[in-house]
């Protein structure tokens, strides 16, 4: 019985010691921290220069809605949708009796003005004639029939205005294109009462100059000094797949749009088979010349975070934070503004763990 408690006892001790021994075996060395290399890059004063692509519009290098001028009813409409049009063809007639007999009473009154002018006129001439006889007629009388001669002309000419006035108010009365262009849009049927209304109604008719159009693209602000007018840039719309065009800048706005923070230029595009219609969209390619004052990094150096954006100078071996501000940009790499001078030393692959003052 003794010795069969000692065989187990020692079977014991014998396993503890056997595990005792695998847990030494089984631990590991925890791996090391690597320290991160950063390298660095003297800075030399560079340009980028290559091309940006910006999306681009169609729009009729023309466009006006016509509104009436004058109260009236439609009388005729001589055109309608898609309906090509020379500059000084009726596009609408309209009526409006009252305008018509303004005219003839204006008329009727001018008449009886100008005849009052004429009578007034040749009295003072016979006057004149006849005063040449020394003692025929008074000083006083030829003067005030002067007087009445002048007047009647007066109200002769003012009379006469009030009838050219009349004239061209119910002139307005017959629509006319101011240049040659399509009839995109038509709201108005014989018979319907229009007149200058708010500026909800509708237009009776739109016209469109579509033989020539305007490429109209917004550049952003990082781009609008190195666009200049002249310069030649290609399309692709995307209407037209697979077919490039070209044109030259015509004109540039000169100004920031306050919302998008960008310069409208535009392009003339001749469309004599009428192939682009306004609306279409494009893609166009603008050359960019790149600013003589930047510096070029790689992309990788600058460090982007929510507040800031900035590079790492490593001048003298101390981290130095600098804000910067990119341009253009071309494969891996961007130009970079800021208090930055020729010969700063910049991590190459800069990160937010790297602390401003930081040695190295």
């Amino acid at each position: 019985m003794i010795n069969k408690i000692q065989f187990i006892a020692a079977c014991g001790l014998m396993i503890l010691l056997a595990s005792c021994g695998n847990s030494g075996q089984d631990k590991k060395i925890p791996d090391q921290p690597v320290e991160k290399k950063y390298t660095t890059m003297a800075l030399e004063p560079h340009m980028i220069q290559g091309k940006v692509q910006l999306p681009g519009v169609m729009q009729p290098f023309q466009f006006v809605q016509i509104f009436p001028k004058v109260n009236g009813f439609v009388k005729d409409v001589l055109v309608d949708r898609g309906t090509v049009v020379k500059n000084g063809t009726l596009l609408i007639r309209l009526e409006a009796p009252e305008l018509e007999q303004k005219v003839a009473a204006s008329k009727l009154t001018y008449t009886q003005a100008r005849a009052m002018y004429l009578t007034s006129k040749d009295r003072y001439m016979r006057l004149l004639e006849t005063s040449k006889t020394p003692g025929t007629i008074s000083p006083y009388d030829l003067s005030a029939a002067e007087s009445k001669m002048q007047a009647d002309s007066a109200t002769s000419q003012g009379e006469y205005a009030n009838y050219k006035a009349e004239q061209d108010m119910y002139a307005y009365l017959s629509v006319y294109a101011t240049f040659d262009g399509v009839i995109t849009e038509r709201n108005v049927h014989p018979g319907a009462l229009v007149g200058p209304g708010s500026d909800a109604s509708k237009p009776m008719l739109i016209l469109q100059q579509q033989s020539k159009l305007r490429l109209v693209v917004a550049v952003p602000e990082q781009y609008s000094a190195q666009i200049n007018n002249g310069e030649m840039v290609h399309y692709k719309v995307n209407a037209l797949p697979g077919q490039d065009f070209s044109g030259a800048i015509s004109r540039s706005s000169g100004n920031l749009n306050s919302n998008f923070r960008s310069e409208t230029i535009e392009v003339d595009v001749l469309n004599p088979k009428n192939l682009f219609k306004p609306g279409m969209y494009a893609e166009v390619t603008l050359p960019i010349s790149g600013s003589a004052n930047a510096f070029v990094v790689p992309k990788s150096a600058v460090v982007t975070t929510t507040e800031r954006k900035y590079v790492i100078t490593a001048n003298e071996g101390i981290a130095k934070w600098v804000d910067v501000t990119e341009g253009n940009q071309q494969n891996d790499s961007t130009e970079i503004f800021g208090r930055l001078q020729q010969g700063d030393k910049v991590i190459t692959n800069a990160s937010y763990q790297v602390k401003d003052g930081q040695k190295f």
